[in-house]
């Protein structure tokens, strides 16, 4: 069983989609949604919501994945900005549609959480660790509270944040060091939980105490396309540099500190 030690760690950043939230389906259904509309007309193959959005997609902010996935269809757009309809054929007008149907979707449905995380992060707390929530989506802050969450996370930071501050997107480390400063921890204490490849680079390339990646794929055609050979997802989070994959949290033990407020 994978592992918190928390005699050497202080803290958690967890990512938000997939990881804490149910939503990672609900991004890939509104990026297929647009992308799907707009390469019909260039007859070009479907985007395909497992091995697209998981290679080029997942984990990214907003416009980043709308010209990574293009241009691994040989397709260039113009960026717009941020005034730009949605449906437009730019880079800010693909990613201005996704985004009205990704929150429409959750505004109708709501958030689910994954139980596993929730009572991962009672066990964390319990011992006295500092936890940190983090998405490259504007919406973090929204959808963890719609999950009834907010009171398990110290620290909560998202693509606004990022923005306000200049902070490149993943896989650059940028977002979780920011985290980490803001727990009061340096990376070597604090440990990253990641369900997508960019995140889990970052957190190898920000020098963490520990790197937990979620494979929640189940999809051999997702792993092979992801990983780029012959090989399961599992491996490409490895070679990302995760120290330990796990298929749910309930896989993740703590040890190392006494419950706060026990003997």
């Amino acid at each position: 069983m994978a592992t918190f030690d928390l005699t050497s760690l202080r803290a958690a950043v967890f990512d938000t989609d997939g990881v804490v939230t149910d939503t990672a389906r609900v991004h890939a259904a509104a990026w297929k949604h647009v992308f799907d509309g707009f390469l019909r007309d260039r007859g070009s193959a479907p985007f395909d919501v497992r091995a697209d959005y998981l290679a080029y997609v997942d984990g990214r902010p907003r416009l980043d994945g709308v010209r990574t996935f293009l241009a691994s269809r040989g397709i260039s757009l113009p960026e717009g900005g941020p005034g730009d309809e949605p449906g437009a054929e730019t880079v800010h007008g693909l990613g201005r549609a996704k985004d009205a149907l990704f929150v429409a979707e959750i505004e109708k449905h709501g958030v689910a959480a994954y139980p596993s995380t929730v009572a991962l992060l009672h066990e964390l707390r319990r011992r006295g660790c500092r936890t940190a929530v983090v998405s490259a989506s504007r919406h973090c802050r929204a959808m963890v509270s719609s999950a009834g969450l907010l009171h398990l996370f110290d620290v909560l930071m998202d693509g606004a944040d990022a923005a306000e501050l200049g902070l490149p997107g993943k896989p650059d480390p940028a977002l979780f060091l920011e985290a980490a400063r803001r727990l009061e921890s340096s990376p070597a204490e604090v440990a990253i939980v990641e369900d997508a490849l960019p995140g889990v680079e970052a957190g190898r390339r920000g020098g963490f105490g520990l790197v937990v990646a979620v494979d929640r794929s189940g999809s051999p055609e997702a792993d092979a396309a992801e990983a780029g050979r012959d090989g399961s997802r599992a491996d490409a989070m490895r070679a990302a540099g995760a120290d330990v994959v796990v298929t749910d949290l309930a896989d993740v033990g703590v040890t190392g500190r006494v419950p706060v407020g026990r003997p």
